[in-house]
Order: structure tokens, then sequence, then C-alpha cells
């Protein structure tokens, strides 16, 4: 992980640049430590994908929690055809 000040990456940014798209984490300190974090897409990705699977697990957990909670209805086909 690199610490850099934002002065820093306006004068390195292509090399800056490389290091992050080699596997680094730059964190950029700005005033009042409004701090930046620069890394490459695909770690982006990949963070956005567990993010979005462990928030897909909670619904999934919470579901079966109300489920097991006896908060279900109980359909016949003949009824939810009715709603057609």
């Amino acid at each position: 992980m690199l610490a850099v000040k934002s002065m820093d990456v306006r004068e390195n940014f292509k090399a800056l640049c490389d290091k992050v798209l080699n596997g680094e984490t730059l964190i950029i300190s700005r005033p009042k430590n409004e701090n930046v974090v620069m890394l490459s897409e695909s770690e982006y990705n990949e963070i956005m994908k567990a993010k979005r699977n462990a928030d897909y697990l909670a619904m999934i957990d919470k579901s079966m929690a109300e489920a097991e909670a006896g908060g279900f209805v109980t359909k016949t086909i003949a009824e939810l055809e009715e709603y057609e």
C-alpha cells in the first residue's frame, strides 16, 4: 500500500497508475483527512462482487428467519392461477 500527497499524484500520475495496475493500492492524502483510495478496476469489481454477494446472503438469511418464524403464506396452484 502506497500513500502520497495529492500534489505528488499530479506529477507522477502515469507511474502511480502503473503501480496500481500491478497490484498496489494507493492512498491519496488530502486536507482535512478527506483521503481517497485508488485501486485497479479489477480489484474494484471484486470488492463490489463481494458486497453484492454479502447483501444477497443477508437477504436469504432474513427470508429464512421469517419463514422459520411462520411469516409466510401458503397458496395452492389454483389460488395462484386466480391471480392471472
